[in-house]
């Protein structure tokens, strides 16, 4: 007997003993863990090393394979693809994760690979995200929380993104490049380089268009916060001095700011570069637009 829907009326049953709704196509290994009030959906498959969370939903033909973990709360829909080996020529097969927290939405045809050793072992995914239709997530790339990939994002292997971060569809990231906190990447980017936190980005290749300001303003930024990361904006990006000196001069007239210290140590561990910013008269004319 089936209840609506077309799931067993008695699923199988959770870690703690609740049952859980599961699609008779469904084919989920027996050694898997599944949370209490877990929904898995038609022709979708659950391997053998994966830990699923309570309360998370998995629509019809999803692959969750691998050694992966899953957060409650979570929903994942049809063709979703989690937990696959890396795409990386050095792999071997060795055992490698992916590590999912709790309350994301990743929605149709998103890839989320295995990572590998010489990256840490770990893809990390934070809490709270919305992973729009056919995102990809390389090995070793760590996602923080409260992030928008929206629809074919594409992150390349060890990229690291910040909390509060929305990168618009199309946009391709290069490998080990760092997406900082409070930043937006426009849609159709090509980023090679670091985007810092608190700025806009956009192009190919993406350089700086300024402040994120609606963004800050919606995250209940203070007007003299803004204020500051303008300032630290313009001396490091406007006025012509060198990186290093910049930074001491930032740091030196913007005190007691949690904000430009998150700023000046973003950048003084930049690896590949820094993302530079337009020239200014077409950057202040973005400003513009933006304050509108």
């Amino acid at each position: 007997m089936q209840s609506q829907g077309g799931y067993p009326s008695k699923g199988r049953v959770g870690i703690k003993g609740q049952e859980i709704k599961i699609h008779p196509t469904a084919i989920i290994h027996p050694d898997a863990e599944i949370g209490d009030d877990v929904e898995i959906g038609a022709y979708s498959i659950i391997g053998e090393n994966v830990k699923i969370g309570s309360n998370v939903k998995i629509h019809p033909h999803v692959v969750i394979d691998g050694w992966t973990t899953i957060g409650k709360g979570c929903s994942i829909y049809q063709f979703a693809s989690i937990g696959a080996p890396p795409q990386d020529l050095k792999f071997g097969g060795e055992k490698s994760e992916v590590v999912i927290g709790e309350n994301n939405t990743i929605r149709e045809f998103v890839t989320i690979n295995r990572a590998t050793l010489h990256g840490g072992g770990k893809t990390i995914i934070g809490n709270n995200n919305f992973l729009m239709a056919y995102v990809h997530v390389a090995h070793d790339c760590k996602i923080g929380s409260h992030i928008v990939l929206a629809n074919a994002a594409t992150l390349a292997g060890h990229i690291e993104v910040f909390d509060h971060v929305i990168i618009g569809g199309l946009v391709a990231v290069h490998q080990f490049a760092r997406i900082g906190s409070y930043s937006i990447v426009g849609g159709a980017s090509a980023v090679t380089h670091d985007i810092p936190p608190y700025v806009m980005a956009v192009g190919n290749r993406a350089k700086l268009y300024g402040l994120n300001k609606i963004g800050l303003r919606r995250h209940g930024f203070s007007r003299e916060e803004i204020t500051n990361l303008k300032k630290a904006y313009d001396i490091i990006f406007r006025n012509g001095m060198g990186l290093k000196d910049a930074l001491e001069k930032v740091g030196k007239e913007i005190k007691d700011s949690a904000h430009i210290k998150n700023l000046i140590e973003f950048i003084k561990n930049s690896k590949r570069g820094i993302t530079r910013a337009k020239p200014t008269s077409r950057e202040e004319g973005a400003d513009e637009v933006e304050e509108d």
